[in-house]
C-alpha cells in the first residue's frame, strides 16, 4: 500500500513571532550535517521499498536549503519510496528564499507542487509577523514558479492579524486571488504558548480583531473563492477541481504516513498495530542520534482502534464531504442538526456553513 511521505526541514532565515513549529534560525555546518542525517535516516528506513503516493517537504523553510541539498533529500526519498504514477511532490517555500534558478532545479528534480508562504500582501502585516520577505517578492516568486513549469501552486494566507482591518483583509484577499493560484490555504492567526506573540499578547501589545470580525473575514474568503472557481473542500482549504492537496487529505482521512527529519511525526501500521512517533526535535540531537545509530524518535504511542476512530472523526469533520454516519455517536446528531451545525443525508454527516465555526465543539459531542 503506497504511503504519504513527509520530510521536515527545520531551518528558517528567522523565527517568526507567531510560529510554534519546530524551526530554528541556524546557519553553517549544522545545516549540511542535518541534510546528511535526513538522507541517512531515509536510506536506513525499515519501510524501504514501500512506494510513495505523496511526498511533502515542510518546515521550517525547505527552500532555505540550497537546490542541491533539497534534491539530495528528494533523490533519497524516491530511491527508498519509489513514487507511484502521478505522485504529488510538494515543497513549501518562502518568497524570500526562492528564484527562477532554484524553482527550475526543483522542477527538473521531480517537485511538481509549490506551497508558497505568502501570509499577507501588505508590508505592514509582514513586518508585524516578522516575515523576511516583502509583498513585492510574493508576485515575483509566483512568476518564477510558473516560469519553471509549476502548474500546481498553493498560497498560504493569514487573517485576523494584529491591527488588521476588514478593508485591509479585502485588499489582501483580492491580491491573492488575482494571482490565480490553483489552491489557497487560509489560516486564522492563533496565539500559541511559547511564542513571542504569546508574550506580547499577555502584555496587551497585540491589537487583535474581535471574534465577529474574524468570522466576517473567513466568510468573505469562502464566498469570494467560490465566485472564481476555488471550491472549499476543507475548513481552511480551497482549490480548483483536481488540485486538492492529496498529501493533507491523507491526514484528514486518518491514513498512514511516514515522517523523516528533526521533529517529524509519522503514523504507520505494521502487523495490524498502529504507532505514532515523533523524531528528536533539535537538529543537533537528531544528528547525533542518526550518526550514532541510536533511536531517532523520542516518543511513540500505540494507537488503539478507539483512538484512531476518534481522530478520524475530529479530522474528517473538517472536510466538506464530512464523515460516515456510522463512526460517530448517533445520539448527539439530532441535537447538532437542531442547532444548525451539521446536516445528515442518511450516509454522511457534514458540517454546515455555520457549523464550520464550531468544528471542535461538534467533534467533542460526537466522540
Amino acid at each position: 500500500m503506497p504511503l504519504a511521505i513527509y520530510v521536515h526541514t527545520p531551518f528558517c532565515p528567522s523565527k517568526c513571532g507567531y510560529c510554534d513549529f519546530n524551526s530554528y534560525a541556524m546557519t553553517g555546518e549544522i545545516v549540511e550535517r542535518t541534510v546528511a542525517a535526513i538522507v541517512r535516516e531515509i536510506k536506513q528506513s525499515p519501510l524501504r521499498g514501500t512506494s510513495a503516493k505523496t511526498i511533502f517537504f515542510g518546515g521550517g523553510t525547505p527552500t532555505y536549503l540550497s537546490s542541491s541539498q533539497l534534491i539530495r533529500i528528494l533523490d533519497a526519498v524516491m530511491e527508498v519510496h519509489p513514487p507511484i504514477d502521478g505522485c504529488e511532490i510538494t515543497s513549501e517555500a518562502n518568497p524570500g528564499t526562492v528564484d527562477s534558478e532554484k524553482f527550475s532545479a526543483m522542477f527538473a528534480a521531480g517537485f511538481n507542487r509549490i506551497s508558497l508562504g505568502a501570509q499577507s500582501f501588505l508590508d505592514e502585516d509582514l513586518i508585524r509577523l516578522d516575515r523576511i520577505h516583502k509583498a513585492s517578492e510574493i508576485e515575483r516568486a509566483v512568476g518564477a514558479a510558473r516560469e519553471a513549469g509549476f502548474t500546481s501552486l498553493n498560497l498560504d494566507l493569514m487573517f485576523a492579524l494584529p491591527s488588521q482591518s476588514r478593508v485591509a483583509w479585502t485588499k489582501n484577499l483580492s491580491k491573492a486571488l488575482s494571482l490565480q493560484p490553483e489552491h489557497l490555504s487560509l489560516y486564522c492567526l492563533t496565539i500559541e504558548p511559547n511564542t513571542a506573540f504569546y508574550k506580547k499578547n499577555l502584555r496587551g501589545e497585540l491589537d487583535l480583531p474581535e471574534d465577529e470580525i474574524q468570522r466576517e473575514m473567513y466568510d468573505e474568503c469562502v464566498a469570494r473563492t467560490a465566485e472564481i472557481g476555488l471550491f472549499q473542500y476543507e475548513i481552511s482549504n480551497f482549490s480548483r477541481p483536481g488540485y486538492e492537496c492529496r498529501h493533507n487529505l491523507c491526514y484528514w482521512y486518518g491514513e498512514d504516513y511516514v515522517g523523516y527529519g528533526p521533529g517529524a511525526v509519522g503514523c504507520v501500521t505494521i502487523g495490524g498495530v498502529s504507532t505514532r512517533y515523533t523524531n528528536l526535535k533539535h537538529p543537533d540531537g537528531y544528528c547525533r542520534a542518526v550518526e550514532a545509530g541510536t533511536a531517532i524518535p523520542f516518543e511513540s504511542e500505540v494507537l488503539s482502534p478507539g483512538i484512531r476512530n476518534t481522530e478520524r472523526i475530529m479530522l474528517g469533520l473538517r472536510l466538506n464531504e464530512g464523515i460516515p454516519l456510522g463512526i460517530a455517536d448517533g445520539q448527539k446528531i439530532p441535537m447538532l442538526v437542531e442547532r444548525g451545525w451539521v446536516s445528515a443525508d442518511g450516509e454522511r454527516l457534514k458540517l454546515t456553513s455555520e457549523g464550520r465555526h464550531f468544528c471542535s465543539e461538534v467533534a467533542l459531542e460526537l466522540i
